[in-house]
Protein backbone atom coordinates (compact mmCIF):
# COMPACT_ATOMS: atom_id res chain seq x y z
CA UNK A 1 0.00 0.00 0.00
CA UNK A 2 1.12 3.37 -1.03
CA UNK A 3 1.38 6.44 1.23
CA UNK A 4 -1.44 7.88 -0.20
CA UNK A 5 -3.42 4.88 0.59
CA UNK A 6 -2.14 4.95 4.32
CA UNK A 7 -2.82 8.77 4.51
CA UNK A 8 -6.61 8.16 3.18
CA UNK A 9 -7.45 5.17 5.07
CA UNK A 10 -6.27 6.26 8.42
CA UNK A 11 -7.45 9.97 8.11
CA UNK A 12 -10.99 7.83 7.63
CA UNK A 13 -10.51 5.79 10.72
CA UNK A 14 -9.83 9.08 12.44
CA UNK A 15 -13.12 10.23 11.14
CA UNK A 16 -11.55 13.40 10.15
CA UNK A 17 -12.11 15.01 7.06
CA UNK A 18 -9.40 16.58 4.98
CA UNK A 19 -10.12 20.15 6.35
CA UNK A 20 -9.69 18.66 9.72
CA UNK A 21 -6.31 16.65 9.02
CA UNK A 22 -5.05 19.51 7.65
CA UNK A 23 -5.95 21.80 10.06
CA UNK A 24 -3.94 19.27 12.66
CA UNK A 25 -0.74 19.27 10.48
CA UNK A 26 -1.08 23.18 9.66
CA UNK A 27 -1.33 23.17 6.05
CA UNK A 28 -3.64 23.65 3.20
CA UNK A 29 -6.87 21.30 2.56
CA UNK A 30 -5.15 21.46 -1.35
CA UNK A 31 -1.88 20.09 0.22
CA UNK A 32 -3.92 16.78 1.78
CA UNK A 33 -5.61 16.20 -1.34
CA UNK A 34 -2.66 16.39 -3.59
CA UNK A 35 -1.27 13.78 -0.85
CA UNK A 36 -3.88 11.33 -0.96
CA UNK A 37 -3.95 11.31 -4.75
CA UNK A 38 -0.18 10.80 -5.00
CA UNK A 39 0.10 14.22 -7.03
CA UNK A 40 2.98 15.28 -4.30
CA UNK A 41 4.91 13.98 -0.97
CA UNK A 42 4.37 15.37 2.13
CA UNK A 43 8.17 16.55 3.62
CA UNK A 44 9.62 14.59 6.40
CA UNK A 45 8.27 17.36 9.10
CA UNK A 46 4.96 16.51 8.28
CA UNK A 47 5.56 12.60 8.03
CA UNK A 48 6.89 12.87 11.74
CA UNK A 49 3.72 14.57 12.54
CA UNK A 50 1.39 12.10 10.75
CA UNK A 51 2.84 9.79 12.61
CA UNK A 52 2.36 11.37 16.35
CA UNK A 53 -1.37 12.33 15.54
CA UNK A 54 -2.24 8.76 13.64
CA UNK A 55 -0.46 6.91 15.96
CA UNK A 56 1.90 4.49 13.46
CA UNK A 57 5.18 4.26 12.86
CA UNK A 58 7.14 6.33 10.10
CA UNK A 59 8.16 3.49 8.49
CA UNK A 60 4.62 2.49 8.37
CA UNK A 61 4.34 5.71 6.46
CA UNK A 62 7.03 5.86 4.05
CA UNK A 63 7.47 1.51 3.00
CA UNK A 64 5.03 0.22 0.75
CA UNK A 65 5.59 -3.31 1.61
CA UNK A 66 4.60 -2.61 5.85
CA UNK A 67 0.94 -3.44 5.66
CA UNK A 68 -2.13 -2.92 8.77
CA UNK A 69 -1.16 -5.55 10.55
CA UNK A 70 2.33 -4.04 11.20
CA UNK A 71 1.38 -0.53 12.11
CA UNK A 72 0.62 0.75 15.53
CA UNK A 73 -2.44 2.74 15.41
CA UNK A 74 -5.70 2.83 18.02
CA UNK A 75 -8.26 2.16 15.67
CA UNK A 76 -12.05 3.93 16.84
CA UNK A 77 -13.81 1.36 15.51
CA UNK A 78 -12.99 -3.22 15.18
CA UNK A 79 -11.30 -4.48 11.96
CA UNK A 80 -14.79 -6.54 12.05
CA UNK A 81 -17.15 -3.31 11.89
CA UNK A 82 -14.85 -2.38 8.08
CA UNK A 83 -16.00 -3.44 5.10
CA UNK A 84 -13.25 -4.25 2.71
CA UNK A 85 -14.47 -2.53 -1.32
CA UNK A 86 -12.55 -4.03 -3.69
CA UNK A 87 -11.85 -2.32 -7.70
CA UNK A 88 -14.26 -4.43 -8.85
CA UNK A 89 -17.17 -4.17 -6.29
CA UNK A 90 -16.34 -0.16 -6.45
CA UNK A 91 -17.19 -0.25 -10.46
CA UNK A 92 -19.78 -2.81 -10.52
CA UNK A 93 -21.82 -0.44 -7.57
CA UNK A 94 -21.20 2.76 -9.91
CA UNK A 95 -22.53 0.72 -13.02
CA UNK A 96 -25.49 -0.20 -11.14
CA UNK A 97 -26.02 3.08 -10.05
CA UNK A 98 -25.78 4.75 -13.20
CA UNK A 99 -28.24 2.73 -14.76
CA UNK A 100 -30.58 2.49 -11.71
CA UNK A 101 -30.48 6.52 -11.76
CA UNK A 102 -32.74 6.71 -14.64
CA UNK A 103 -35.55 4.72 -13.48
CA UNK A 104 -35.50 6.02 -10.22
CA UNK A 105 -35.69 9.68 -11.59
CA UNK A 106 -38.50 8.50 -14.36
CA UNK A 107 -40.14 6.60 -11.44
CA UNK A 108 -40.28 10.40 -9.41
CA UNK A 109 -41.02 11.52 -12.79
CA UNK A 110 -44.23 10.17 -13.22
CA UNK A 111 -45.82 10.73 -9.64
CA UNK A 112 -45.83 13.92 -10.02
CA UNK A 113 -47.54 13.78 -13.00
CA UNK A 114 -49.80 11.28 -11.99
CA UNK A 115 -52.66 14.07 -11.37
CA UNK A 116 -52.28 15.80 -15.12
CA UNK A 117 -54.15 13.55 -17.42
CA UNK A 118 -56.91 14.25 -14.47
CA UNK A 119 -56.58 17.50 -14.38
CA UNK A 120 -56.14 17.71 -17.89
CA UNK A 121 -60.00 15.99 -18.76
CA UNK A 122 -61.50 17.60 -15.67
CA UNK A 123 -60.79 20.93 -17.25
CA UNK A 124 -62.16 19.80 -20.96
CA UNK A 125 -65.10 18.59 -19.48
CA UNK A 126 -66.08 22.17 -17.87
CA UNK A 127 -64.91 23.63 -21.00
CA UNK A 128 -67.51 21.49 -22.94
CA UNK A 129 -64.41 20.75 -25.34
CA UNK A 130 -65.34 17.13 -24.93
CA UNK A 131 -68.97 15.32 -24.72
CA UNK A 132 -67.51 13.86 -21.36
CA UNK A 133 -69.07 15.11 -17.23
CA UNK A 134 -67.28 15.64 -14.41
CA UNK A 135 -67.50 12.69 -12.52
CA UNK A 136 -66.95 10.39 -15.85
CA UNK A 137 -63.28 12.39 -16.54
CA UNK A 138 -62.68 12.30 -12.28
CA UNK A 139 -63.01 8.48 -12.54
CA UNK A 140 -60.99 8.57 -15.97
CA UNK A 141 -58.23 10.71 -14.71
CA UNK A 142 -58.05 8.16 -11.62
CA UNK A 143 -57.58 5.32 -12.66
CA UNK A 144 -54.82 6.90 -14.73
CA UNK A 145 -53.10 8.37 -11.81
CA UNK A 146 -53.59 5.04 -10.23
CA UNK A 147 -51.67 3.47 -13.40
CA UNK A 148 -49.09 5.66 -13.19
CA UNK A 149 -48.07 5.92 -9.89
CA UNK A 150 -47.94 1.82 -9.85
CA UNK A 151 -45.20 1.84 -12.84
CA UNK A 152 -43.56 3.96 -11.00
CA UNK A 153 -43.36 1.67 -8.19
CA UNK A 154 -42.31 -1.17 -9.94
CA UNK A 155 -39.68 0.95 -11.55
CA UNK A 156 -38.80 1.95 -7.47
CA UNK A 157 -38.59 -2.05 -6.46
CA UNK A 158 -36.38 -2.94 -9.67
CA UNK A 159 -34.50 -0.60 -9.18
CA UNK A 160 -34.19 -1.36 -5.34
CA UNK A 161 -33.58 -5.28 -5.97
CA UNK A 162 -30.65 -3.88 -7.72
CA UNK A 163 -28.92 -1.72 -5.82
CA UNK A 164 -30.07 -3.73 -2.45
CA UNK A 165 -26.89 -5.62 -2.26
CA UNK A 166 -24.55 -2.64 -1.83
CA UNK A 167 -26.71 -0.60 1.03
CA UNK A 168 -23.61 -1.61 3.29
CA UNK A 169 -21.79 1.69 1.51
CA UNK A 170 -24.30 4.02 3.09
CA UNK A 171 -24.27 2.67 6.91
CA UNK A 172 -20.87 0.64 7.32
CA UNK A 173 -17.58 1.83 7.65
CA UNK A 174 -15.71 0.61 4.34
CA UNK A 175 -11.95 0.17 3.58
CA UNK A 176 -11.16 0.71 -0.40
CA UNK A 177 -8.39 -1.61 -2.38
CA UNK A 178 -5.61 0.04 -4.25
CA UNK A 179 -7.17 1.94 -6.96
CA UNK A 180 -10.20 2.73 -6.07
CA UNK A 181 -10.07 6.24 -4.49
CA UNK A 182 -7.91 7.16 -7.37
CA UNK A 183 -10.46 5.89 -10.03
CA UNK A 184 -14.00 6.87 -8.48
CA UNK A 185 -12.00 10.11 -7.48
CA UNK A 186 -11.18 10.10 -11.76
CA UNK A 187 -15.14 9.83 -12.07
CA UNK A 188 -16.40 12.29 -10.00
CA UNK A 189 -13.94 14.97 -11.67
CA UNK A 190 -15.49 13.85 -15.12
CA UNK A 191 -18.80 14.08 -14.13
CA UNK A 192 -18.26 17.39 -11.55
CA UNK A 193 -19.61 19.63 -14.94
CA UNK A 194 -22.48 17.62 -15.80
CA UNK A 195 -23.56 17.24 -12.39
CA UNK A 196 -22.96 21.27 -11.66
CA UNK A 197 -25.36 21.86 -15.39
CA UNK A 198 -28.14 19.28 -14.57
CA UNK A 199 -28.35 21.01 -11.12
CA UNK A 200 -28.83 24.42 -12.42
CA UNK A 201 -31.57 23.26 -15.22
CA UNK A 202 -33.21 21.00 -12.03
CA UNK A 203 -33.38 24.48 -9.65
CA UNK A 204 -34.18 27.07 -12.23
CA UNK A 205 -37.05 24.20 -13.83
CA UNK A 206 -38.03 24.34 -10.24
CA UNK A 207 -38.34 28.27 -9.63
CA UNK A 208 -39.60 29.03 -13.33
CA UNK A 209 -42.41 26.04 -12.75
CA UNK A 210 -44.76 28.58 -10.99
CA UNK A 211 -45.18 31.18 -13.84
CA UNK A 212 -47.81 29.25 -15.85
CA UNK A 213 -49.86 29.08 -12.99
CA UNK A 214 -49.52 32.37 -11.69
CA UNK A 215 -49.67 34.02 -15.41
CA UNK A 216 -53.08 32.45 -15.90
CA UNK A 217 -54.57 33.34 -12.09
CA UNK A 218 -53.19 37.03 -12.38
CA UNK A 219 -55.57 36.74 -15.76
CA UNK A 220 -58.40 34.76 -15.75
CA UNK A 221 -60.35 32.79 -13.04
CA UNK A 222 -62.00 30.39 -15.11
CA UNK A 223 -61.38 26.77 -13.59
CA UNK A 224 -60.17 25.01 -16.75
CA UNK A 225 -57.78 27.43 -17.53
CA UNK A 226 -56.17 27.19 -13.74
CA UNK A 227 -56.29 23.21 -14.20
CA UNK A 228 -54.44 23.81 -17.34
CA UNK A 229 -51.85 26.22 -15.69
CA UNK A 230 -51.37 23.44 -12.79
CA UNK A 231 -50.68 20.58 -15.63
CA UNK A 232 -48.32 22.48 -17.33
CA UNK A 233 -46.85 23.38 -13.95
CA UNK A 234 -46.43 19.82 -12.76
CA UNK A 235 -44.81 19.11 -16.32
CA UNK A 236 -42.17 21.54 -16.09
CA UNK A 237 -41.29 20.44 -12.12
CA UNK A 238 -41.33 16.71 -13.31
CA UNK A 239 -38.85 17.98 -15.59
CA UNK A 240 -36.28 20.07 -13.29
CA UNK A 241 -36.70 17.48 -10.58
CA UNK A 242 -36.21 14.20 -13.05
CA UNK A 243 -32.78 15.99 -13.72
CA UNK A 244 -31.64 16.59 -10.12
CA UNK A 245 -32.56 13.09 -9.02
CA UNK A 246 -30.59 12.17 -11.99
CA UNK A 247 -27.19 13.85 -11.26
CA UNK A 248 -28.20 13.80 -7.54
CA UNK A 249 -28.18 9.71 -7.42
CA UNK A 250 -24.96 9.69 -9.45
CA UNK A 251 -22.73 12.15 -7.23
CA UNK A 252 -23.61 10.51 -4.29
CA UNK A 253 -22.68 6.80 -5.52
CA UNK A 254 -19.39 8.92 -5.68
CA UNK A 255 -19.52 10.08 -2.12
CA UNK A 256 -20.22 6.66 -0.66
CA UNK A 257 -17.05 5.11 -1.66
CA UNK A 258 -14.87 8.29 -0.68
CA UNK A 259 -16.87 8.59 2.44
CA UNK A 260 -17.57 12.21 2.32
CA UNK A 261 -20.46 14.30 2.43
CA UNK A 262 -23.55 12.39 4.24
CA UNK A 263 -21.59 9.57 4.24
CA UNK A 264 -18.63 10.44 5.77
CA UNK A 265 -17.15 8.81 8.54
CA UNK A 266 -18.27 11.20 11.14
CA UNK A 267 -21.78 11.27 9.93
CA UNK A 268 -22.41 7.42 9.49
CA UNK A 269 -21.43 7.29 13.33
CA UNK A 270 -23.60 9.62 14.39
CA UNK A 271 -26.46 8.20 12.16
CA UNK A 272 -25.53 4.67 14.20
CA UNK A 273 -26.01 6.40 17.29
CA UNK A 274 -28.95 8.34 16.20
CA UNK A 275 -30.50 5.47 14.70
CA UNK A 276 -33.11 4.41 18.19
CA UNK A 277 -33.68 7.87 17.93
CA UNK A 278 -34.94 8.18 14.76
CA UNK A 279 -37.48 4.94 14.66
CA UNK A 280 -38.90 5.87 17.65
CA UNK A 281 -39.44 9.41 16.89
CA UNK A 282 -41.39 9.21 13.57
CA UNK A 283 -43.26 6.05 15.61
CA UNK A 284 -44.68 8.59 18.17
CA UNK A 285 -45.32 11.51 15.41
CA UNK A 286 -47.01 9.29 12.81
CA UNK A 287 -48.96 7.80 16.15
CA UNK A 288 -50.39 11.37 17.56
CA UNK A 289 -51.24 12.27 13.20
CA UNK A 290 -53.42 9.23 13.12
CA UNK A 291 -55.00 9.65 16.29
CA UNK A 292 -55.45 13.13 16.30
CA UNK A 293 -56.95 12.65 12.44
CA UNK A 294 -59.29 10.46 13.74
CA UNK A 295 -60.98 11.39 16.25
CA UNK A 296 -60.84 14.84 15.14
CA UNK A 297 -61.45 14.47 11.58
CA UNK A 298 -59.97 17.44 10.84
CA UNK A 299 -57.44 15.61 8.02
CA UNK A 300 -57.46 18.85 6.22
CA UNK A 301 -55.22 20.51 9.00
CA UNK A 302 -53.81 17.69 10.85
CA UNK A 303 -51.08 17.64 7.62
CA UNK A 304 -49.69 20.75 9.85
CA UNK A 305 -48.26 17.99 11.99
CA UNK A 306 -45.18 16.79 9.67
CA UNK A 307 -43.68 19.89 9.01
CA UNK A 308 -43.67 20.76 12.87
CA UNK A 309 -42.24 17.63 14.02
CA UNK A 310 -39.24 17.98 11.02
CA UNK A 311 -38.23 21.18 12.72
CA UNK A 312 -38.51 19.71 15.97
CA UNK A 313 -36.61 16.38 15.22
CA UNK A 314 -33.44 18.60 13.68
CA UNK A 315 -33.29 20.09 17.59
CA UNK A 316 -34.25 16.45 19.34
CA UNK A 317 -31.43 14.76 16.68
CA UNK A 318 -29.05 17.24 17.22
CA UNK A 319 -29.23 17.27 21.65
CA UNK A 320 -29.32 13.31 21.62
CA UNK A 321 -26.57 12.94 19.70
CA UNK A 322 -24.64 16.21 21.56
CA UNK A 323 -25.78 13.96 24.32
CA UNK A 324 -24.25 10.99 23.67
CA UNK A 325 -21.30 11.72 21.71
CA UNK A 326 -19.95 13.58 24.72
Amino acid sequence: MILADKIIMLRKKCGWSQEELAEKLNVSRQSVSKWEGAQSVPDLDKILQMSKIFGVTTDYLLKDEIEDNEMLVDEEHEEKDTRWVTVEEARAFIEVKEKTADKVAAGVSLCILSPVIMFMLIALSESHRITMSENTASAIGIISLIMIVTTAVALFVTSAMKTGAYEYLEKEFIETAYGVNGMVRQKKADYADTYNLYNVIGVCSCILAAVPLIGISIFTEDGAMVLAGLSLTLIIVSVGVNFLIRSGIRWASYQKLLQEGDYAVKTKKENKVAEPLDICYWIVITAVYLGYSFVTMNWERSWIIWPVAAVFFVAVRTLYLYKKMK
